[in-house]
Protein backbone atom coordinates (compact mmCIF):
# COMPACT_ATOMS: atom_id res chain seq x y z
CA UNK A 1 0.00 0.00 0.00
CA UNK A 2 1.50 3.50 -1.06
CA UNK A 3 1.63 6.39 1.50
CA UNK A 4 2.72 8.82 -0.76
CA UNK A 5 0.72 11.93 -0.24
CA UNK A 6 0.85 15.83 -1.20
CA UNK A 7 0.15 19.06 -0.69
CA UNK A 8 0.22 21.85 -2.25
CA UNK A 9 3.91 21.63 -2.69
CA UNK A 10 3.65 18.38 -3.44
CA UNK A 11 4.19 16.25 -6.94
CA UNK A 12 1.69 14.32 -8.13
CA UNK A 13 1.12 11.70 -11.56
CA UNK A 14 -0.84 12.03 -14.34
CA UNK A 15 -0.88 15.06 -16.87
CA UNK A 16 -3.56 17.00 -16.08
CA UNK A 17 -4.34 18.93 -12.92
CA UNK A 18 -0.99 18.98 -10.87
CA UNK A 19 -0.70 18.68 -7.35
CA UNK A 20 -3.87 18.93 -4.72
CA UNK A 21 -3.60 22.38 -4.22
CA UNK A 22 -3.20 23.52 -7.77
CA UNK A 23 -6.15 21.39 -8.33
CA UNK A 24 -8.01 22.68 -5.62
CA UNK A 25 -7.19 26.29 -6.72
CA UNK A 26 -8.71 25.74 -10.46
CA UNK A 27 -11.67 23.77 -9.03
CA UNK A 28 -12.93 26.19 -6.82
CA UNK A 29 -12.36 28.76 -9.20
CA UNK A 30 -14.59 27.26 -11.42
CA UNK A 31 -17.32 27.86 -9.44
CA UNK A 32 -16.99 31.72 -9.04
CA UNK A 33 -15.65 32.11 -12.71
CA UNK A 34 -18.45 34.63 -14.51
CA UNK A 35 -18.05 34.06 -17.96
CA UNK A 36 -19.76 31.19 -19.75
CA UNK A 37 -16.98 29.99 -22.26
CA UNK A 38 -14.33 30.09 -19.72
CA UNK A 39 -16.52 27.66 -16.66
CA UNK A 40 -17.00 25.67 -20.01
CA UNK A 41 -13.29 25.49 -20.79
CA UNK A 42 -12.25 24.98 -17.01
CA UNK A 43 -15.05 22.01 -17.17
CA UNK A 44 -13.50 20.63 -19.81
CA UNK A 45 -9.65 20.86 -18.59
CA UNK A 46 -10.69 19.58 -15.03
CA UNK A 47 -12.82 17.06 -15.18
CA UNK A 48 -12.50 14.09 -17.55
CA UNK A 49 -14.97 13.44 -20.85
CA UNK A 50 -17.50 11.04 -18.89
CA UNK A 51 -16.47 12.75 -15.03
CA UNK A 52 -19.30 12.70 -12.19
CA UNK A 53 -19.89 14.66 -9.93
CA UNK A 54 -22.68 13.56 -7.17
CA UNK A 55 -23.73 16.00 -4.16
CA UNK A 56 -25.61 14.22 -1.35
CA UNK A 57 -28.60 17.07 -1.49
CA UNK A 58 -29.75 18.98 1.36
CA UNK A 59 -31.41 17.55 4.43
CA UNK A 60 -34.59 18.93 3.87
CA UNK A 61 -34.35 17.38 -0.08
CA UNK A 62 -33.27 14.08 1.99
CA UNK A 63 -36.12 14.22 4.33
CA UNK A 64 -38.42 14.40 1.65
CA UNK A 65 -37.17 11.71 -0.49
CA UNK A 66 -37.53 9.41 2.63
CA UNK A 67 -41.11 10.59 2.79
CA UNK A 68 -41.77 9.14 -0.59
CA UNK A 69 -40.30 6.08 -0.08
CA UNK A 70 -36.77 7.00 -1.68
CA UNK A 71 -33.44 4.96 0.08
CA UNK A 72 -31.37 7.29 -1.38
CA UNK A 73 -31.16 10.22 -3.04
CA UNK A 74 -28.13 11.64 -4.82
CA UNK A 75 -27.97 14.05 -7.21
CA UNK A 76 -25.53 13.66 -10.27
CA UNK A 77 -23.82 15.66 -13.02
CA UNK A 78 -22.42 13.36 -15.62
CA UNK A 79 -20.40 14.45 -18.81
CA UNK A 80 -19.41 17.43 -19.73
CA UNK A 81 -22.43 19.04 -20.83
CA UNK A 82 -24.07 18.49 -17.59
CA UNK A 83 -20.99 19.62 -15.75
CA UNK A 84 -20.96 22.57 -17.10
CA UNK A 85 -25.01 22.90 -16.37
CA UNK A 86 -24.44 22.19 -12.98
CA UNK A 87 -21.53 24.88 -12.28
CA UNK A 88 -23.78 27.69 -14.04
CA UNK A 89 -26.93 26.68 -12.31
CA UNK A 90 -24.69 27.16 -9.03
CA UNK A 91 -22.90 30.05 -10.18
CA UNK A 92 -26.26 32.08 -10.86
CA UNK A 93 -27.88 30.82 -7.72
CA UNK A 94 -25.17 31.22 -5.35
CA UNK A 95 -22.43 34.05 -7.19
CA UNK A 96 -24.38 35.82 -9.48
CA UNK A 97 -27.83 35.99 -8.23
CA UNK A 98 -27.32 35.39 -4.47
CA UNK A 99 -24.46 37.73 -3.85
CA UNK A 100 -21.71 35.39 -2.64
CA UNK A 101 -18.37 33.77 -3.47
CA UNK A 102 -16.61 30.68 -2.84
CA UNK A 103 -13.23 30.14 -1.32
CA UNK A 104 -10.84 27.23 -0.05
CA UNK A 105 -10.62 26.78 3.71
CA UNK A 106 -7.24 25.11 4.33
CA UNK A 107 -4.87 22.88 2.19
CA UNK A 108 -5.82 20.52 0.47
CA UNK A 109 -4.26 17.02 0.30
CA UNK A 110 -4.03 13.83 -2.07
CA UNK A 111 -3.67 10.42 -1.42
CA UNK A 112 -3.07 8.95 -4.75
CA UNK A 113 -5.61 9.43 -6.78
CA UNK A 114 -7.94 11.44 -4.70
CA UNK A 115 -7.88 14.94 -3.79
CA UNK A 116 -9.84 16.57 -0.43
CA UNK A 117 -10.38 19.92 0.00
CA UNK A 118 -12.72 22.29 2.14
CA UNK A 119 -14.47 24.84 0.73
CA UNK A 120 -16.57 27.61 2.45
CA UNK A 121 -19.16 30.20 0.80
CA UNK A 122 -18.70 33.80 2.04
CA UNK A 123 -20.30 37.34 1.16
CA UNK A 124 -16.76 38.89 -0.99
CA UNK A 125 -14.71 40.80 1.21
CA UNK A 126 -16.04 38.90 4.50
CA UNK A 127 -14.68 36.44 6.62
CA UNK A 128 -18.02 34.96 7.94
CA UNK A 129 -18.65 31.52 7.07
CA UNK A 130 -22.02 31.22 5.49
CA UNK A 131 -21.81 27.38 4.19
CA UNK A 132 -19.30 25.11 2.89
CA UNK A 133 -18.59 21.42 2.67
CA UNK A 134 -15.79 18.87 1.67
CA UNK A 135 -15.34 17.86 -1.86
CA UNK A 136 -13.69 14.68 -2.54
CA UNK A 137 -11.96 14.63 -6.34
CA UNK A 138 -10.85 11.03 -7.65
CA UNK A 139 -9.11 11.63 -10.66
CA UNK A 140 -8.21 9.49 -13.80
CA UNK A 141 -4.62 8.46 -15.15
CA UNK A 142 -4.52 12.11 -16.84
CA UNK A 143 -4.91 13.63 -13.47
CA UNK A 144 -8.77 14.90 -14.52
CA UNK A 145 -11.60 14.38 -12.36
CA UNK A 146 -13.37 11.09 -13.05
CA UNK A 147 -15.46 10.79 -9.84
CA UNK A 148 -16.62 14.22 -7.85
CA UNK A 149 -17.73 13.56 -4.17
CA UNK A 150 -19.78 16.56 -2.57
CA UNK A 151 -20.33 16.65 0.97
CA UNK A 152 -21.87 20.54 1.57
CA UNK A 153 -22.99 21.07 5.35
CA UNK A 154 -20.22 22.73 7.19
Amino acid sequence: MSTRTSTSTGTSTGTGTGTAQRIADRYVALWNEPDPEQRRRAVEELWSANGVHLLQPPEDMRERAAELDFAETVLEARGHDALEQRVARAHEEFVAGGGYAFREQGEAVRVGDAVKLTWVMVRPGENEVLGGGVEVLVLDEDGRIATDYQFPGL
